[in-house]
């Protein structure tokens, strides 16, 4: 790794600024057309289908698991991910967590394009508390500039998604 890049990725972790010596050389286009952010709302159902795959130690803690996610969205969102999923589990019941990266490709209220979406769960003793957030500047296509969170609902074992997010638009 060079020595630029780790300058950069200790800066990130940090919290601090870069160095300018350390920063690439602008290749954006000086003039760019004016740009509106939306706010918008989006809601629907999807359906989940996820498999247990094996760790990459075969000698891990046997609380840990890996699984891959497949989605189909229908509403707001038209589309389908693909992700993985790590957990950990605890010996008091109902407390675990997990983490998920899932790119989801399709259509946004008729923009097309792709996004990835980060998960960070916790069920602490039954309480469960989730995070689903676009990952900065992932989306492609119609969708780049894309953020906002996603929340999940599970009702009589269907899932229901709302996501709240912001897209800019030309003018």
């Amino acid at each position: 790794m060079n020595a630029v890049f780790t300058l950069l990725i200790a800066a990130v972790c940090l919290g601090v600024g870069v160095p300018e010596y350390a920063q690439a050389p602008s290749t954006a286009p000086q003039a760019k057309p004016k740009e509106t952010i939306m706010a918008s709302h989006a809601s629907g159902t999807f359906e989940v289908k996820l498999s247990k795959e094996p760790l990459a130690n075969p000698d891990a803690d046997p609380t840990l698991g890996r699984m891959t996610i497949d989605k189909t969205f229908s509403g707001d969102l038209q589309g389908a991910s693909k992700g993985e999923m790590l957990m950990a589990g605890s010996a008091e019941k109902g407390s675990a967590g997990y983490v998920a990266i899932e790119r989801v490709t399709g259509t946004l209220r008729g923009r097309s394009g792709s996004f990835v979406l980060q998960h960070m769960g916790v069920m602490n003793r039954g309480t469960p508390q989730l995070t689903v957030t676009v990952v900065p500047d992932s989306g492609t296509g119609e969708l780049a500039g894309l953020a906002g969170t996603l929340d999940i609902k599970i009702t009589d074992g269907k899932h229901f998604y709302t996501f709240d997010y912001v897209l800019p638009g030309k003018e």
